[in-house]
């Protein structure tokens, strides 16, 4: 590993090449690498989510296959790889085709030329994609004597755009067209690897190629993309050092914040080994800042598509269950919310029993994007429009400043129990839950609803850096605030947390009877630790 002082955190680079040649920090995965590629399956297929560095390891496999040894100098590789053999590889970017017919086309066909270009090709006029692959796969084995790499990342991208619109269709019959090649021309081929985020099944990538090894599930492969706590300090002890100073923290402190915001995925029952997201965690690491860098990246912006009624069900997806056969190997478009949820990286495996997948959100920083992402369809309200009384509740709530804060959360909530159709199933306390429950996540905060105690069931807990607070809501019909704080003190729901070195604070809360908002709360007392 470089000295500190002379290398560069590789934020957004994708490109093996470029990382080695200019010296950014490398996480090693080049063992993992060789060990998919001489394990005896020639069809491959990864899952992982977005900005996870799949194509990171797309680049990877192409410089290896390009026999490059000098770029892989130092690396665990180096002693398992005696022949370098150089392989001619095709590379397909799908993130790059767009998501209509006309655009991939075209992408595919700027692509083959480029092929055809290098190994002197001249198709006729007209000749078909699909011809034209065919083409190429097998001159390239021709020309050079070796079987032929094939690599496709993001192979979903268009159809993922395209899913719910009039093009979607016409873009998977190219998919068809195209690919099918694949098998047909298998005596030419040395390896192919497939990335995408969703499965769609229906397109010859999966429907003809019946040979395809998923290996997204598969153990060795658990860490492929990612980067897992081992090396967090293997590669990464500097940059750690450094965020904490810049900061205020003990490197154990710092752990503790990168840990909560970007650790938790999982893709292995058998090999529940933690996985940071890679994208956050370096971006991170050169900000010395914690921010959500993943989700702001355009995480989110397929969710509506593909998730129903959102707003109202996600708390239901934190702790939730998926058959194996449904998560290993159906089609996104029917395999329900939350196979989608856990293909895009906002669900991740929590545990496995009796073929049951048990999914929950992975980390800080997706829970809140996913709760930011709901807010306004909740509150039935643009984004813009609640931004302001959002950022003001935060600094309120973040202080301590209680009768403040209440003001903007009154804006917030106005009308919205008794305005979204939506809530008519829930009683009318419910809906209050929900939708406070749901302002606190989106502006960050830790949140428990309903946490069991010994002497009863507190409504709400939420935690900031310097507070915790203890939430008993009560309808005007019930009592109110009177009943509130009696709960409160009554079942002794601040106890649990006198151990605690934040500042505890009890609300007793009113509600309107009809869904018109925020009556009143009030402060019902304050230990000090």
């Amino acid at each position: 590993m470089a000295d500190f002082e002379e290398r560069r955190l590789p934020v957004g680079i994708q490109s093996f090449k470029e990382i080695r040649r200019n010296n950014y920090a490398y996480v090693d995965k080049t063992e993992i690498v060789w060990n998919l590629v001489n394990r005896g399956k020639k069809y491959n297929y990864l899952s992982r989510p977005r900005r996870f560095g799949k194509s990171l390891l797309v680049d990877t496999l192409q410089t290896y296959f390009e026999g490059r040894s000098d770029l892989f100098e130092g690396l665990k590789i180096m002693n398992l790889e005696k022949e370098w053999k150089k392989s001619p590889v095709i590379r397909l970017d799908m993130s790059r085709a767009g998501a209509s017919e006309k655009t991939i086309r075209s992408y595919l066909s700027m692509a083959f030329s480029r092929e055809e270009a290098k190994y002197g090709i001249a198709m006729h006029e007209g000749a078909s994609l699909a011809d034209r692959f065919d083409t190429i796969i097998q001159t390239a084995c021709q020309q050079t004597g070796e079987s032929v790499a094939i690599l496709i990342d993001e192979y979903d991208s268009p159809l993922q755009h395209s899913w719910k619109t009039p093009d979607h269709e016409a873009c998977t019959a190219v998919y068809r067209e195209v690919f099918a090649i694949l098998k047909a021309d298998d005596e030419y081929e040395r390896f192919v690897f497939i990335t995408g985020i969703t499965k769609f099944t229906q397109i010859s990538l999966f429907s003809v190629l019946n040979n395809l090894s998923n290996i997204s599930f598969d153990e060795p492969f658990a860490a492929i993309c990612g980067i897992t706590t081992q090396e967090i300090s293997d590669y990464f002890g500097p940059e750690v050092k450094a965020m904490g100073e810049a900061n205020g923290w003990t490197e154990e402190e710092t752990m503790v914040r990168l840990k909560t915001n970007y650790d938790g995925y999982h893709f292995c029952r058998s090999n529940m080994v933690d996985v940071y997201n890679p994208f956050s965690l370096v971006n991170a690491l050169a900000d010395k800042d914690i921010k959500n860098y993943w989700a702001t990246s355009g995480a989110t912006s397929l969710l509506l598509k593909f998730v129903d009624d959102m707003e109202i069900k996600l708390t239901d997806y934190d702790h939730s269950a998926i058959l194996s056969t449904i998560i290993e190997t159906s089609d996104v478009t029917g395999g329900g919310a939350e196979l989608f949820l856990y293909q895009s990286g906002y669900l991740t495996i929590k545990g496995y029993m009796n073929g049951l997948y048990l999914l929950g959100f992975p980390n800080h920083e997706v829970r809140q994007e996913l709760y930011e992402t709901v807010l306004p369809a909740l509150a039935m309200r643009k984004r813009g429009d609640i931004q302001s009384a959002q950022a003001y509740l935060y600094m309120h709530m973040y202080m301590g400043n209680t009768n403040e804060a209440k003001k903007f959360m009154k804006a917030l909530i106005a009308d919205v129990p008794y305005s979204n159709k939506k809530l008519a199933s829930m009683d009318m306390e419910e809906r209050y839950r929900l939708i406070m429950s749901t302002i606190f996540n989106a502006i960050g905060f830790r949140v428990e609803v309903e946490r069991m105690l010994a002497t009863g069931r507190i409504d709400m807990v939420v935690t900031t850096e310097n507070y915790i607070y203890v939430i008993e809501l009560k309808l005007a019909k019930n009592g109110g605030i009177a009943a509130a704080e009696k709960q409160i003190i009554d079942n002794r729901y601040t106890e649990p947390f006198k151990a605690d070195k934040r500042k505890v604070i009890a609300l007793a809360v009113e509600l309107d009877d009809q869904g018109k908002g925020l009556v009143d709360w009030k402060q019902v007392g304050v230990t000090e630790q």
